[in-house]
């Protein structure tokens, strides 16, 4: 199989969605998430997605000292692309979510292509005890709440990543926020490839049915032609089902705790290293091969590990 088509894995270690209560596997402490993203990588993530947590509440940090903890202990341990967020935290500014990425100057960084609803209260309905009280504040707050990117806050985080040579794991929620993308890449401020992770099953975005699937594919290959690799991820119980059908199209996949804290019905994941694995199988038992870090630093065409200041 050449290398270009081989699938990259993706795997979002811990985000800013999830709660501590939810689950008691979530990465939290710098160790858990450093351990958590080593153990994703020896079982065939090529990439680590990573946000830092306060170690004792849990709740999402975007400070650079928060990530200092655990960036070079994965480096040291694990020849995967490390990608730090700048979606960060729905209350945080542009400043305080581009700022890890400023300072360490990563392969990868992902980038919201728009603002939206991000609805994350619907998950009060299934969890009603929670450890700390910012968790029920957050989820209760989405109720009125816009994520936003504005076209002045994905400039800046462009402009900033261009001057570190870090590359774009371009997150679209919906198909609006494709033509987002389409208009950067008109514009020349973004550069081919794009990495286009298209998401599925946020509230407030695109849903997952595999119409949505098929919507976005096909807006993509006619806004975007050949100048991008594809990826998906799914939303909690849709993360496999998502994954099966866009690598049988010939996409790459993401999965994490990040995105989804089960394994099966009813079952809670126990490892990241678990989901990797499992989605593993699925592309594996469809006759695909799985691209090692390096095919995939060769595929999205990545500066490279030891150009990063971590």
């Amino acid at each position: 199989m050449p290398e270009s088509s081989k699938v990259i894995i993706s795997c979002a270690i811990t985000g800013a969605i999830h709660t501590p209560s939810m689950s008691p596997y979530l990465p939290v402490t710098p160790e858990q998430i450093a351990e958590s993203a080593i153990g994703a990588a020896e079982a065939g993530a090529a990439i680590v997605h990573l946000h830092a947590r306060d170690p004792e509440t849990g709740r999402p940090d975007q400070s650079p000292e928060a990530f200092g903890r655990f960036l070079p202990v994965i480096k040291q341990r694990a020849n995967c692309i490390i990608n730090i967020t700048t979606g960060g935290a729905p209350w945080m500014t542009v400043e305080q979510r581009a700022k890890p990425v400023a300072v360490f100057k990563p392969e990868l960084a992902s980038l919201n292509m728009g603002s939206m609803n991000f609805g994350l209260f619907p998950m009060l309905n299934r969890y009603k005890e929670f450890k700390h009280a910012w968790e029920r504040e957050t989820l209760e707050a989405s109720r009125d709440f816009i994520f936003r990117n504005t076209f002045k806050d994905v400039e800046s985080i462009l402009q900033i990543c261009s001057e570190t040579g870090t590359r774009f794991e371009f997150e679209c929620y919906d198909t609006g926020h494709i033509y987002n993308l389409a208009y950067f890449l008109d514009r020349g401020l973004v550069k081919p490839p794009l990495f286009v992770q298209t998401v599925f099953g946020i509230l407030g975005g695109i849903g997952t049915h595999p119409e949505d699937l098929m919507h976005l594919k096909r807006t993509a290959d006619r806004l975007l032609g050949d100048a991008y690799r594809w990826s998906v991820l799914g939303a909690g119980r849709s993360q496999m089902r998502i994954a099966a059908a866009a690598a049988a199209m010939g996409g790459n996949v993401r999965v994490g705790l990040e995105d989804n804290l089960w394994i099966g019905p009813g079952q809670l994941a126990e490892s990241n290293a678990a989901q990797v694995r499992q989605v593993r199988k699925i592309l594996e038992g469809l006759g695909l091969q799985i691209a090692t870090p390096d095919e995939a630093r060769r595929i999205l065409d990545l500066k490279g590990g030891d150009q990063v200041a971590f």
